[in-house]
Order: C-alpha cells, then structure tokens, then sequence
C-alpha cells in the first residue's frame, strides 16, 4: 500500500499490508524455531502454526517499532517471540481448562493429552526466550520475564475464583490485566525498543497497548455469550462453562434477582448447560444490559488507547494504530 492514504482511516486490510512482507519473515521464522530434537514438540509446533489465528501481537510490535524507527531482523525475531509465548499460553490455558477446541479445530490436549503439551508449552516458553536472548540486550528480557511472571500470576488468580459467583469487577480487571493487557502493553514496548525509541515513547506507547489489551479482552469476553459457535472457533457460553465469572456476567449479577443467580450457581456446580441453556443465561444478562455496559467498557479503553496514539505524529502506521482500536472493538470473533 502506498503512503497517500495519510489524514483518512485505514481498514484490515490496509493495516496488514502495511506489514505483510515482516509478517511473512515472522511466519517463517516461527516455524524455523519451532523445530526440536523431540519429534512430538516439532509435531505440536507445527499443528499450532497450522491453526492460524490473527497475529494481533506481532502485528501490534511490528507497527509500533516502524512508528519510531525501523522493523529490522529484531522486531522480526522479537515478533516471533511475542507470538510463540501468546502460543504457549493458550496451550496451558487449554490444558487447565480442559478445552477441546480451539478456533474450530482440536487443541493440543485433546489430540496428545496433557502431559506432552504441557511439556511442548513449556518447551515454546524457553524456545522463546532463547531467540531473545540472542539479541543480548538485557531490556527487552526484562519486559520479556516481568511478562511472563504476571501472566503466570494471572493464571493463578483465575485458577483461585474458578467456579466462585462472587467475583468483583476489581477482581475481573485484575485477570486482564495480568493475562491480556499486560502481553498486549509488552509487544508495543519491545517494537518501541527495536525501534530505538526513547524511554518516554516506550512507555507512552505500552500504555496505548495496555488500554488495547483491556478493550480486547472485554469484547472476548462479550462475544463469548453473543457469537456464533461456528465464528467464534469454540462452543458459545465456554468461558461459565469453564467456571469463570466474567465482566457481562457480573454486571448482571450486581443488579439480577435471586432466580438468575441461582441459574448462574447451576451452571458453575455443573459446568454445563444441561439444567440451565446457555440461550436462559444470555437472557438473563440481557435483562440487566450486561453486554451493552461491557460492550461499553471496551469503547472506553479503546477510546483512552486512540486519544494516547493520537498524541503521535501523523504516519501510516500511526493511523493504522489508531484505527486497530476500532478494528478490536467491531470484530466477530
């Protein structure tokens, strides 16, 4: 794409390209990375690869480091990183959760059970951090450690209220932030640090991605109760299923009567919908407008995270930036 589009929105596709030819060097270096001397990692390697996904978080780091600078043979291998790690998260959460599927197609323990994919995401962490390690720039495994320890702490946390009705939106905007924002806040600040940007811009420009991070999350957590099964990838209502109380959820609670507490009770003693369907559930939410208020919570942080990149000076990839905050809060799936 050329440059002429500067002062009008960019859509998708617009933004992908400005980014494509990086993003084909990430695809391959993921997959060069991924080959071990144990047949079942590079087996596990290669069906994660082949699930595809949104490449959100390469994405992000790409255009944050060509906001400042330029996307070298770092960015491309901290890229890597950033979506190996955002892989080995989703195969322990699997594990945890016992989920089976995952973006329409069979996870990993599904397929190997748990005890090879725990050990293969394991093996993805430290992979990883072997390739940031490479760049010998002691910066970048700071972000990279503070990272990976407030993920594992937002894991614990949510494994502590699994199953548990009585969860505050202080203790909902606890989790994302550890386990979503935080990685999102993580790819801006090592794109900025490629990129040779200062330690104000890094900073400015973590904050951007964390407001991104909290906007994803809680539409994630919206489409989960109001998508369709065969868009979302994974059987609608999962994350009550699974036992976790999420943010439509507790604003229905917080002003819900007794009858819709105890449908939600059933649900997580169950875990599942046989005594109570998940179309009574989103019912009840509807009822107290916990979609549109949660729905309304993701603007919010979309719209504190354009106001910050907007402080940027006017480039392709600052409009593409400024215009992935809307693409967040609009998508299906």
């Amino acid at each position: 794409m050329g440059f002429s589009k500067l002062g009008q929105s960019l859509n998708a596709r617009e933004i992908l390209d400005l980014v494509q030819d990086d993003l084909r060097k990430v695809e391959r270096e993921i997959s060069l990375e991924s080959m071990a001397s144990v047949a079942a990692v590079t087996t596990i390697g290669k069906y994660l690869n082949s699930n595809g996904g949104k490449r959100l978080r390469p994405i992000l780091l790409l255009l944050s480091c060509k906001l400042v600078g330029e996307a070298g043979d770092s960015a491309i291998r901290m890229a890597a990183v950033v979506e190996m790690i955002h892989t080995a998260t989703l195969v322990h959460d699997d594990i945890i959760d016992v989920s089976e599927t995952r973006r329409g197609k069979p996870t990993t323990n599904a397929i190997w059970g748990n005890h090879t994919s725990v050990l293969a995401g394991d093996w993805l962490y430290m992979q990883a951090f072997q390739i940031a390690l490479r760049l010998r720039n002691f910066h970048l495994l700071d972000i990279l450690i503070s990272l990976t320890q407030a993920m594992v702490e937002g894991e614990l946390l949510q494994l502590e209220r699994i199953g548990k009705i009585g969860i505050s939106e202080a203790d909902y905007m606890e989790l994302v932030d550890r386990k979503t924002a935080s990685l999102f806040s993580a790819c801006a600040r090592l794109g900025a640090v490629v990129g040779s940007a200062d330690d104000a811009i890094e900073l400015k420009l973590g904050e951007f991605a964390w407001n991104l991070g909290v906007a994803f999350q809680l539409i994630d957590d919206v489409l989960d109760f109001t998508a369709r099964e065969t868009v979302l990838g994974k059987p609608v209502g999962n994350d009550l299923r699974e036992g976790k109380v999420t943010l439509p959820l507790i604003y229905a609670l917080e002003s819900g009567d007794s009858e819709g507490r105890q449908m939600v009770e059933t649900v997580l003693r169950d875990s599942n919908y046989e005594k109570v369907s998940v179309k009574d559930i989103r019912k009840f939410i509807d009822r107290h407008d916990g979609i549109a208020r949660a729905r309304q919570r993701a603007q919010d942080f979309a719209g504190k995270a354009r106001a910050i990149i907007n402080e940027f000076p006017d480039s392709p990839y600052q409009r593409a930036l400024a215009d992935v905050t809307d693409l967040v809060t609009d998508r299906d799936h």
